[in-house]
């Protein structure tokens, strides 16, 4: 590759980098788009505070979310702001790693733009306007697979994997790991590419593939095993197994009903059919040649299948989960869209077709996000109610005052600086269906939260239907005895009713204070 080719490489990584920014400027707007992101900030808030995820503020995840969320915490300020800058650079990362991964199989640099053109867009889609560990792991494994794809391709040309790709390979899965154990298949896909092509051809004894194999091994289990040991020498080993290893089992042993999880794939499928219409493209004029357009159709297919694992392993099919299939998706779109331009153009005019065939792909999902911005989003031309929301509890409580969001939205713990009176901050994971993900009574840990008379107690009253009854029937009874009406936010669903201890009236802002690791 040439000065020249490197300089217009770099111009294509500034201009998806500006293009990202752009493309996701809305997602400073509003202050939730996924519940999940909530859990994460309270978690990392807390941890700066030396309350430790899993611990202070239990999750059916491991702890590299809020350890990533913690760090945007200390670059860029607590609070919404901090956490979607992080979601916007990991989306840039990824699309400059898809780029990477098109340009190291030798694919054209169009396409690449293609790839990292329409990732970056489609993250408006699927609740990912919201930084959830889908986003934060996407950059990780896209620099797996691009080291991976690198090989594939050196193998073919009689050059072997060296120590390097392995040691790089294995720095980028082991965090990713410890964010969310989907990423085994994929970096699985990623090491097999890296190494398989090279062992086949001779290229690589079967001793050092082994000693390859155990180091990534290591590597890849490294994080893991040794934020483990932190927690063990702290005496908090069973609550870091608990929520790392064992809540996410449980989870797995449990399924959406099947008309449920067809009605979720079916939506989540259609918010990327035109990404998928152009990697059906890419497939239907793949043929088994060494070209980089070929190479690209089958590596990119093969990703998807895998990358699906991910997707359909927990079971429930929430629509998050299929940002993971973006990634892949992407490279098949791309080399869709310089096929069509190629067959349906003559060859003067291919670039620009592919631009524009790119354009109104690219276009979709901004188009659907700004509609939703304008006549029902939260936060531009319309109130935002979770902001409303946190800064009425902040109002009548204060900052460190200790409150309990009972079905609601918990971003506002951290807007408001009020505290949460148990570790088990989710309210899905209290007071709702997924209560026997802990290994703690969830019915026993609400009867001591309710009993300790927390200053403020939250209730959507649209979102009953999402309480177990016997929980929403115990909140009910504690407001009923003590609490007064101290503020109501309309939601689009019905109001938010934030009640206030009537002893607690009057009496000021509370001491500051962690979540209870009860």
């Amino acid at each position: 590759m040439g000065m020249g080719d490197r300089v217009k490489d770099g111009l294509a990584l500034l201009l998806l980098i500006a293009a990202t920014a752009a493309l996701r400027a809305t997602s400073f707007v509003p202050a939730v788009v996924d519940t999940d992101e909530g859990l994460y900030m309270v978690q990392a808030a807390a941890w700066l505070e030396g309350g430790w995820p899993l611990v202070a503020v239990w999750d059916m995840h491991p702890v590299g979310a809020p350890a990533l969320f913690a760090l945007a915490f200390l670059a860029f300020g607590v609070g919404v702001e901090a956490v979607r800058l992080l979601g916007l650079l990991c989306v840039a990362a990824t699309a400059c790693g898809l780029f990477a991964l098109v340009r190291g199989a030798g694919g054209q640099r169009s396409a690449g733009l293609a790839a990292g053109l329409s990732y970056a867009a489609y993250s408006l889609a699927l609740n990912g306007l919201c930084t959830n560990t889908e986003l934060l792991i996407a950059p990780f494994v896209t620099g797996a697979m691009a080291i991976g794809v690198r090989g594939f391709v050196r193998a073919r040309a009689g050059r072997a994997p060296g120590w390097t790709e392995i040691l790089g390979m294995g720095a980028l899965i082991g965090p990713a790991l410890l964010v969310k154990q989907v990423v085994v298949p994929e970096g699985s896909l990623a090491f097999a590419l890296l190494v398989g092509p090279a062992w086949i051809a001779g290229l690589l004894p079967w001793r050092r593939l082994l000693a390859m194999a155990l180091t990534y091994a290591a590597l890849c289990a490294g994080p893991f095993l040794l934020m483990g040991l932190v927690y063990a020498v702290q005496g908090w080993l069973p609550q870091y197994l608990d929520g790392s290893l064992l809540a996410p089992f449980r989870y797995s042993l449990e399924r959406a009903a099947p008309a449920e999880a067809w009605r979720r794939i079916s939506s989540g499928l259609l918010q990327i059919g035109l990404p998928i219409g152009a990697g059906l493209v890419a497939l239907a004029l793949a043929r088994l040649r060494p070209t980089a357009a070929d190479r690209l159709s089958w590596i990119g297919a093969v990703w998807l299948v895998v990358a699906s694992l991910g997707v359909a392993a927990p079971g429930f099919y929430f629509a998050h989960y299929f940002l993971l299939l973006l990634p892949p998706l992407s490279v098949l779109a791309a080399v869709g869209l310089v096929r069509l331009a190629q067959a349906a153009m003559a060859a003067h005019w291919q670039r620009g077709g592919v631009a524009l065939l790119l354009a109104g792909l690219v276009a979709a999902p901004w188009l659907d996000e700004m509609q939703r911005r304008v006549e029902i989003g939260p936060g531009w031309l319309h109130p935002d109610p979770v902001r409303q929301v946190a800064a009425a509890m902040e109002q009548v409580a204060g900052r460190g005052a200790s409150a309990f969001i009972a079905n609601y939205h918990v971003t506002p713990y951290v807007l408001s600086g009020t505290v949460p009176p148990t570790r088990y901050v989710f309210p899905v994971h209290l007071t709702g269906g997924f209560e026997d993900l802990s290994d703690t009574s969830a019915d026993a840990e609400l009867a001591r939260v309710l009993a300790t008379r927390p200053r403020l107690i939250v209730i959507d009253r649209g979102w009953m239907h999402t309480m177990r009854p016997p929980a929403a029937a115990a909140v009910l009874a504690a407001i009923g005895q003590g609490y007064t009406l101290a503020a109501s936010v309309a939601e689009q669903r019905g109001p938010v009713e934030i009640w206030q201890l009537v002893a607690d009236q009057g009496a000021g802002n509370g001491r500051s204070m962690r979540p209870s690791s009860q």
